[in-house]
């Protein structure tokens, strides 16, 4: 018996040494490839994955000069205190409104943006446009919350142009029923150009003899865009939404940050400025932790669930 165990030792071996051969001559051959990709990894292998170590937190009574493995285990105390915090529901719901206004309207209006880019026929014309509706992405948040700022104020620009019109003047930037409204403005005009880039892109492969049999069969450019167009674009529409599902509860911690104050706070409160009051200003940082690991956990059920929901309408999702 363990003369034909030992029998089987070098075939073993010489397969376990072929196949780390045959990895290891897949990895010269797109040295360069990798090469390329190793700034992003990284970023990822520092900023994302490195820092999940942290998540321990959570679970322990953490004390800044004992660090993260002496502090004292105290198992799910903070998570119950999430639930126990009468603050907690009403930031939830906040942040779940404010996410839900933007995938109704911050998500859906690129998909049409980038269709009516892509109807433009005069190529000088469309590079025009996308180069305007791309734009606002480039700057940073500093710079659009001083932009609104000194539009909406009391004496910005809009309220002095409808005094001047005779109008009354319009608060939004400490109006309670208006600030969600502004967030969602905000984001559709800094990303909706840039959001056009992958449905352009999948727009343009697209078979253009099925616009061409479509004409011949009469159809209109609406009929074409939507028994055609829309069609070509769905499965890339598909895994867009079950991405953006995965950061339902990620809504933007650095724009609404930036244009909240306490006239607003009751309905502009979010998860990430929560976090950040509770543990970089107050220092809770067990309890601040506890708070983004559950968010993060929403946040891969909701993947999970619309990556499966996918499947089952017939798409191919995105694992």
């Amino acid at each position: 018996m363990s003369a034909r165990a030992s029998s089987y030792t070098p075939d073993i071996q010489a397969r376990g040494n072929g196949r780390w051969s045959r990895i290891g001559k897949v990895f010269w051959n797109e040295r360069f490839l990798w090469l390329m990709a190793l700034p992003g990894l990284l970023f990822f292998i520092v900023y994302k994955y490195l820092p999940m170590l942290g998540v321990a937190i959570a679970f322990k009574d953490y004390n800044l000069m004992l660090g993260i493995w002496d502090s004292k285990w105290v198992g799910l105390k903070h998570f119950y205190r999430i639930f126990d915090n009468p603050d907690i529901g009403r930031i939830f719901l906040n942040t779940l409104i404010i996410s839900f206004y933007q995938i109704v309207f911050a998500f859906t209006i690129p998909i049409f943006l980038a269709i009516m880019i892509h109807e433009v026929s005069k190529r000088s014309f469309k590079r025009v446009l996308q180069t305007v509706f791309y734009m606002p992405h480039f700057l940073s948040w500093v710079v659009v919350a001083g932009i609104f700022y000194l539009m909406f104020q009391s004496d910005g620009a809009v309220n002095n142009l409808l005094l001047d019109m005779g109008l009354s003047k319009i608060d939004i930037l400490s109006n309670s029923d208006n600030f969600r409204f502004m967030l969602v403005l905000q984001v559709i005009w800094k990303e909706s150009g840039w959001g056009t880039i992958i449905y352009l892109a999948a727009l343009s492969s697209i078979d253009m003899e099925l616009y061409e049999a479509a004409k011949m069969d009469g159809a209109g450019r609406l009929r074409q865009i939507w028994n055609i167009t829309l069609p070509g674009i769905r499965s890339t529409i598909v895994v867009l939404f079950i991405l953006r599902l995965g950061s339902v509860l990620d809504v933007g911690f650095e724009q609404i940050f930036l244009m909240l104050n306490p006239s607003v706070r009751d309905v502009g409160e979010v998860i990430e400025t929560y976090v950040y009051q509770a543990g970089v200003v107050n220092g809770n940082f067990s309890f601040s932790t506890a708070v983004g690991l559950l968010k993060g956990l929403i946040g891969l059920i909701m993947i999970f669930g619309a990556n499966k929901l996918a499947k089952r309408m017939g798409e191919r999702g995105v694992f």
